[in-house]
């Protein structure tokens, strides 16, 4: 960690942009198998939450490893790395009076934990993008799950690497069940119910 280094308040803090925004702010964690859905869900969302004039950011996991996290691969360790970049990324916005989506495979509990623990107290919500391995597989928009079982692609999460499901996500989507926009109009409900954005009737 760097030395001679210090902290500097703000005079602008979190409060006054979310009061200027009109909403809450915090991240939404998208986390699933590849396949899963993650990013066209989180996109749909986002796109619902610009209609609605609520000031969002969208990471995509892929998006991000061609900038930021250009030079992380795909071991364990550099997987750790990519989650606890994006987390401190995130809180920024967070901290922003944002509301950011991320959409990330994140596979170890403990490193989304990580992130959660960088957070305030109702600034993080987990979303299980929940789909069958089978169903991912027969999906395999980009030709991955192929690689993986010809053996081209090592510690493929699913297939040779592990993922850790959550253990007490805000919220599960079954993306084998309802579509895109049925997904993410479940996610635009919780944020509705934990009034992180106006409801219906501008509760």
């Amino acid at each position: 960690m760097s030395t001679n280094i210090t902290w500097h308040n703000t005079t602008v803090e979190k409060g006054d942009y979310r009061k200027k925004n009109g909403h809450h702010s915090g991240v939404l964690w998208f986390t699933g198998l590849s396949g899963s859905g993650k990013s066209s869900i989180a996109n749909q969302l986002n796109k619902l939450l610009y209609e609605k004039g609520v000031q969002t950011y969208l990471l995509d996991g892929d998006n991000v490893r061609h900038g930021l996290n250009h030079d992380l691969g795909f071991n364990e360790a550099d997987r750790k790395e990519n989650i606890r970049r994006i987390g401190e990324v995130a809180k920024l916005f967070a901290d922003s009076g944002t509301i950011v989506l991320t959409a990330f495979i994140s596979p170890y509990q403990e490193d989304r934990d990580g992130v959660r623990a960088l957070l305030g107290e109702n600034e993080f919500l987990e979303i299980h993008v929940d789909c069958p391995l089978s169903a991912c597989e027969k999906r395999d928009p980009k030709g991955l799950y192929k690689k993986a079982r010809a053996g081209e692609i090592k510690g493929f999460t699913g297939i040779d690497a592990p993922y850790e499901s959550p253990d007490k996500p805000e919220a599960v989507v079954k993306s084998d069940q309802f579509n895109v926009q049925e997904c993410a109009e479940q996610i635009l409900t919780l944020l509705e119910d934990k009034n992180w954005i106006k409801g219906k009737e501008g509760a």
